[in-house]
């Protein structure tokens, strides 16, 4: 298997889940603006939608979108701690954190990096705030993770998402439960090893 990423994009949720199963696999590298991989290659003939992550399996096929790829490859690997089995409700509950991540928090993200006025960045502010006012709910049960005591596939998409926090101005100080969990996940060797391969430091 190859990962296409670009160092600390949301292509880092699918390298933790690769490490966390201990499977074998490549990583190139993608220039996300000029659409470029590290080896030269056109990443538009990898996938035309041209952003990470794209995952080359080993029949060649290729799958995007982050929350596909993950769930794929804990159902390949029959991973049942890192996503529940298909069709039970713990399943549903596991694409209920995937979508809302993907919809609403990773999306309220974008502005941040992206917008060219301060206007609409204050704006995502507003919204991303009102996304980890949300998060910091689930977790005032005590729970440790998304689903509960266990980590999963979901966990590894918030961790990178929250890692987004510090280069775009936000203080998560306002959501100790939300910051505790980051902490918790910078922990696992899969994690501190997938950061150090992206050269992104050991993890917070």
């Amino acid at each position: 298997m190859k990962l296409y990423y670009s160092p600390g994009a949301c292509s880092l949720s699918p390298h933790i889940v690769l490490r966390e199963l201990g499977h074998d696999f490549e990583l190139e590298k993608v220039d996300i603006r000029a659409k470029v991989t590290e080896s030269g290659g056109d990443f538009r003939a990898i996938t035309p939608k041209g952003y990470v992550p794209a995952l080359q399996l080993a029949n060649g096929e290729v799958l995007t979108e982050g929350v596909a790829i993950v769930q794929h490859l804990a159902d390949a690997a029959g991973a049942r701690h890192l996503a529940p089995e298909p069709g039970t409700l713990a399943r549903t509950r596991l694409v209920e954190h995937l979508n809302f991540l993907s919809a609403e928090v990773h999306k309220s993200f974008g502005p941040l990096f992206h917008a060219s006025s301060e206007e609409a960045k204050e704006a995502a502010r507003t919204k991303v705030a009102s996304r980890l006012d949300l998060l910091e709910q689930v977790f005032a049960d005590g729970r440790d993770f998304l689903m509960g005591e266990g980590f999963s596939v979901a966990d590894a998409y918030l961790f990178t998402i929250v890692s987004w926090a510090q280069p775009t101005g936000i203080d998560l100080a306002k959501w100790p439960r939300v910051a505790a969990f980051a902490e918790r996940v910078a922990q696992r060797p899969a994690v501190q090893a997938a950061m150090a391969a992206e050269g992104l430091g050991k993890a917070a």
